[in-house]
């Protein structure tokens, strides 16, 4: 039984293919400049046997909306000659990642059409979003009529937020009117590595005071608790919280009608300006990716350093927010481009927290998983490629890298609300 995991965002749609019962990745790929020009489909055929029996593809080809892509990827599993799927009907479910599921979805459900007309109510708190996840379930239920369609929601895992936490000080009314309260997202990534850090160190998650850092060009904090979340760094929308990569994070709210005053923004060229011309690309006036920053900054640039400084401690301010909202942390764990990859964000992040017991090993920081039965010596029980402890032997705090995994997450929900 093969379970199809679809991603879809404003433009583009990233899908995997997993085999059910192993949880193998049997085929991905993305689907990118949907609507525009030069769109392309390049994907990846049995990616689960091996990098040397892989087929890679990469086909131009015009895709004006989500549906078309939806049908370009069915056709290259059921290829006769590479495909993998001799019929669709060997797709027994297919989970639908939603950005928002606003106040009505405290887990994945089953799509009906009460749950479509329940997205579409809720399209503008994520319009760029929502739409084409709901235009992707719409082609798929069409082209897959026997699967079980499943939405999981980024914004589920953070229905657990109390109202002191979630609710902001503004006029009931119109919390009332328009549902104005954090959500939070990332929810499917935090949910992910706040399990796998509890198996990794083999305690229950229910008994560990957790901090979740999922940073990439799109970041956010996530304070878990009791097994659930109890606070989250992004808001209403996305842009709140951390600074992001084109993103500002949390800024003075006067700043908008500020620059509507003074510079004539209209709404949408504000949203412009905070959404996509903010954070490390406003800041150092370089990139909105860190590396190019890193080596803007070895190059002697002063305004890629500060960015670079600017973004570190914006990640400590909410650590430490969420450390005394829990009283106390047990575990940090970083994930995602940023978290993953870059031992110099690791180590400016949490540098002089060390009265706190949190402190970073430079070796293991820089080395990673690198280096035959390290997670095991480092005490992570069953660590598997990328997943490492970067603190010192004995902190009081651990610090861990985990690689995110969204699609497994989303795939195990499709597999526990599957209708044979």
């Amino acid at each position: 039984m093969n379970i199809l995991v679809l991603n879809a965002g404003s433009s583009s749609l990233k899908w995997q293919l997993l085999d059910s019962r192993t949880e193998v990745v049997l085929a991905r790929g993305i689907a990118e400049r949907i609507g525009e020009d030069g769109s392309s489909h390049s994907y990846t055929l049995g990616s689960g046997a091996g990098a040397e029996k892989a087929k890679k593809r990469s086909v131009a080809q015009p895709l004006a909306r989500h549906d078309e892509a939806i049908v370009a990827l069915l056709a290259a599993l059921t290829d006769p000659q590479e495909g993998l799927l001799s019929s669709l009907a060997d797709i027994v479910a297919v989970g639908h990642r939603v950005v928002h599921g606003g106040d009505y979805f405290s887990a994945s459900v089953v799509v009906d059409d009460e749950v479509l007309a329940t997205l579409d109510e809720i399209s503008p708190l994520a319009p760029l979003h929502n739409p084409a996840a709901v235009s992707c379930i719409r082609a798929a239920r069409k082209h897959l009529p026997h699967a079980t369609h499943v939405a999981a929601f980024d914004t589920a895992f953070h229905q657990t937020i109390p109202a002191a936490a979630h609710r902001y000080p503004i006029p009931l009314a119109l919390y009332d009117k328009y549902k104005i309260r954090r959500y939070g997202f990332h929810g499917n990534s935090h949910r992910y590595v706040s399990s796998r850090a509890a198996e990794l160190l083999r305690v229950p998650l229910r008994d560990l005071k957790l901090i979740s850092c999922h940073l990439g060009n799109g970041s956010s904090i996530c304070a878990i608790k009791d097994a659930v979340s109890v606070d989250t760094s992004m808001g209403f929308t996305p842009l709140d919280g951390l600074m992001m990569g084109t993103r500002s994070g949390s800024i003075d709210p006067a700043i908008v009608t500020f620059l509507q005053r003074h510079e004539g923004y209209t709404p949408d060229e504000v949203d412009e300006v905070l959404n996509k011309q903010s954070g490390l690309l406003g800041a150092s006036g370089v990139s909105n990716d860190l590396r190019d920053v890193l080596n803007a900054q070895e190059e002697g640039n002063e305004q890629a350093r500060l960015a670079r400084e600017m973004y570190a401690y914006s990640i400590k301010k909410f650590i430490g927010q969420y450390m005394a909202a829990m009283g106390g942390v047990d575990v940090i764990v970083v994930t995602a481009g940023v978290g993953e990859n870059s031992p110099i964000m690791r180590r400016a992040a949490f540098e002089g927290l060390e009265r706190f017991g949190i402190a970073v090993d430079p070796w293991r920081n820089i080395e990673g998983d690198k280096g035959s039965g390290h997670g095991e010596a480092a005490g992570l029980h069953g660590a598997g490629p990328g997943e490492f402890k970067f603190s010192p032997q004995g902190s009081r705090v651990k610090l861990l890298v985990i690689p995110t995994n969204e699609e497994l997450m989303i795939a195990h929900d499709a597999k526990s609300l599957l209708v044979m």
